[in-house]
């Protein structure tokens, strides 16, 4: 079984509420169960966690090189500000997806340039709350590292 951490940044515990004609009404809540009963198809071990904590995250990224194969991460306003995030990415030797619910290249000056797109092996972004399941299915056909 391949073990996947989702994580997701700052403010991310307000979707379904905060600015709702940019991120859909739909809820953290709705999108880990979604993801829970996805990955559980796909014989991922799933860890789902949200912190609106640069260096909660950078802990959880580094403990993931012990307790995870892969990394499917929504920085949020993270993306665009943190090399911490970036550092603590590079360390990791599994794949790691950056995943935006909205089109960040649509968007204002601010947020369209992610810093942790550099460092991740792939970026998802404009599919709403899908982008996770995407995330989760690209990974499932990725090779196994021996």
């Amino acid at each position: 079984m391949k073990r996947l951490m989702i994580l997701n940044g700052p403010n991310l515990n307000l979707l379904g509420v905060r600015e709702p004609h940019i991120y859909g009404t739909t809820t953290l809540k709705q999108i880990e169960e979604n993801c829970a009963h996805h990955a559980a198809g796909l014989g991922f071990e799933l860890t789902f966690r949200q912190s609106n904590h640069e260096g909660e995250l950078v802990d959880l990224i580094q403990s993931a090189r012990q307790d995870a194969d892969a990394i499917i991460i929504n920085p949020a306003a993270y993306s665009f500000t943190s090399i911490a995030i970036v550092d603590a990415i590079k360390a990791f030797e599994g794949p790691v997806l950056e995943v935006h619910i909205s089109n960040i290249h649509a968007r204002d000056e601010h947020h369209r340039d992610s810093k942790i797109s550099h460092a991740a092996t792939a970026v998802i972004c404009g599919l709403g709350p899908y982008g996770y399941i995407a995330a989760m299915h690209a990974l499932a056909q990725m090779p196994k590292k021996v």
